[in-house]
């Protein structure tokens, strides 16, 4: 009998999955250096564009019949970056002036490209690399007139091993016969992952070496609850396992049925208002047990395509969002950009500290242009519903006042041109600066509404690397330090009487959650995912309890001792 080995991932979709593994390769081309004599340029330009042309009219088709509204986003990227006329234009210099043959010529300038954005530190950006390396293969298979070799119409259930999976392969895999993934590469924003969520398929990424450790027809169990894959388990380890799984799905099943719509009160019978994160399109008509948006992140709108978004294009999007939000608070934060979050269609400088350097609010008053033509569309679309309005990276009231000033501007210049807006249009601020934090009383008289930005706040505030996984043990959100500006800001807020929300991971986590009410928090913004958990954490919890917690938390020496405390006092 094989002794049962066990790898180590990072789980991004929840799940427990015994299969068989495939050891899956996508269908990558090498392009070697050649060229063409004199007098075929025209030819050569042809065979180009009808590959543009099939590409283009193949990715139509596939976008169109997805089902899921992550996987049609997706190819919609795909097909801006085909779009892209510098792109186009560059590829067709290289055949035309350079003579270089047509599949040379597209690998010359795509692979140019996919470079850039490796070299980008913020992974939601790095991630864009794999699109434009799916166009670059689809491309150049449409080119070579091969067929497509993909996931969408597997023998058999399986457990997909691969090095890494493109973007296009994630959206088209066939969900009923991929029982679970795991790759060697990807985190929890990459497109395996999203797309893995969407449709509920367990998976694990970031397994080192997986495709050589791993081989064709072998049985691993995967549990990505935990990160771990059991490689050949034994009939007691695949009895715990399945166990596990029966009971993680009665418990998902369980919680969706009677906590997601639940009203999210206390014990005692003190309403916590529940908001929803949303990163992208996302339909809210299928969204159910959330009561505002509590932040709309719009930086897909400009890292999903090639060109700054016009007014017009954000404010159709916005307008969606409001209308589907169906009179429910949504909560815009403009544009949080920069520094180590970089789009190669604008030249912004290389910084030594990007997460300090110029970003969200401080480009946005550097482009002014953008910060303008972002809050039309937004002022534009608030008539058709509550819009609030949030800045990212305040840090000071100098901040504020520069950005009302900008604010008030525009609204005046639309009431010239005779255009209306809500007249619930709320304006607001993000705190993750603990510069901001600190004079939260002061702040609170000088804006509507403010979200904490627990994630980041945590980040400036230990002074660590959030992305850097050697560092994690610096990164503590539940740290006494943590506990005492989050109790500061919340005071502040509520004695001036302004909606205060925490938006951040920390509202996520039931343990948080609980500290947070009992620091007087009252509104909590979270993933979709996570709100039934929430809930059922709330119902069982009163206020005093709470607020008995927090104070103790607060008054002890490490974050160690407050998570075995928490842990210890709220039963899940």
């Amino acid at each position: 009998m094989n002794e049962t080995v066990i790898l180590k991932g990072i789980p991004v979709s929840p799940g427990i999955s015994i299969g068989t593994v495939l050891i899956y390769q996508p269908m990558e081309y090498r392009v070697n250096e050649c060229y063409f004599e004199k007098g075929l340029e025209s030819q050569k330009m042809e065979s180009f564009w009808l590959a543009v042309k099939n590409t283009q009219e193949e990715l139509d088709e596939i976008m169109h019949s997805s089902e899921k509204e992550d996987a049609a986003r997706i190819f919609r990227a795909h097909k801006e970056i085909l779009s892209d006329e510098e792109m186009l234009e560059m590829v067709g210099e290289e055949i035309s002036v350079n003579r270089k043959e047509p599949e040379f010529a597209i690998a010359t300038v795509f692979d140019e490209f996919i470079d850039l954005m490796k070299q980008a530190s913020d992974p939601l950006i790095a991630a864009r690399a794999s699109d434009i390396r799916d166009v670059r293969n689809r491309l150049l298979r449409k080119l070579k007139s091969e067929p497509e070799k993909n996931l969408s119409n597997l023998e058999y259930p399986v457990i997909v091993v691969a090095s890494d999976l493109s973007p296009g392969d994630a959206a088209v895999l066939d969900r009923n016969k991929v029982l679970g993934i795991i790759t060697g590469t990807g985190g929890v924003t990459s497109h395996t992952a999203i797309v893995a969520n969407s449709y509920r398929i367990p998976a694990v990424l970031g397994v080192r070496n997986c495709t050589s450790l791993l081989l064709n027809g072998m049985t691993v169990a995967l549990d990505a609850l935990q990160g771990d894959i059991y490689v050949n388990p034994d009939a007691d380890m695949l009895a715990v396992l399945n166990e596990k799984g029966r009971e993680y799905s009665s418990n998902e099943l369980e919680l969706e049925t009677r906590f997601l719509e639940a009203e999210p009160l206390t014990a005692d019978g003190t309403r916590i208002d529940i908001g929803l994160n949303m990163g992208s399109r996302e339909v809210l008509e299928t969204i159910r047990g959330f009561d505002f948006v509590g932040i709309f992140r719009t930086e897909f709108l400009y890292t999903e395509r090639n060109s700054l978004p016009s007014e017009e294009e954000q404010f159709q999007i916005y307008k969606k969002v409001i209308e589907d939000a169906k009179g429910k608070p949504v909560t815009l934060r403009t544009l949080d950009i920069g520094g180590d979050k970089t789009l190669r269609y604008m030249n912004l400088p290389k910084e030594d500290n990007p997460f300090l350097g110029k970003r969200a609010l401080r480009l946005c008053f550097d482009r002014e242009d953008i910060f303008v033509t972002q809050l039309r569309a937004a002022l534009r679309a608030s008539v058709y519903g509550e819009l609030w309005i949030m800045l990212p990276m305040v840090s000071s009231i100098d901040d504020i006042i520069k950005a009302r000033s900008i604010y008030d501007r525009v609204k005046l210049k639309l009431e010239e041109e005779k255009i209306h807006i809500g007249s619930n249009t709320k304006l607001g601020i993000m705190i993750e600066i603990p510069a901001i934090a600190v004079i939260a009383d002061i702040a609170a008289e000088y804006v509507d509404f403010a979200s904490i930005g627990t994630n980041d706040l945590c980040q400036y505030l230990c002074a660590v690397d959030r992305m850097n996984p050697e560092l994690a043990e610096y990164y503590q959100g539940l740290s006494p330090a943590m506990l005492r500006i989050l109790g500061f800001v919340i005071e502040s807020f509520n004695s001036k009487s302004k909606p205060l929300s925490v938006c951040g991971e920390l509202a996520a986590d039931p343990y948080s959650a609980v500290l947070l009410i009992g620091l007087g928090l009252r509104k909590l913004s979270m993933s979709y995912s996570s709100i039934a958990r929430v809930k059922k954490t709330l119902l069982m919890t009163t206020i005093k309890e709470a607020v008995k917690y927090a104070e103790k938390a607060k008054n002890l020496h490490t974050e160690k001792q407050v998570l075995d405390y928490i842990c210890s006092m709220v039963q899940l």
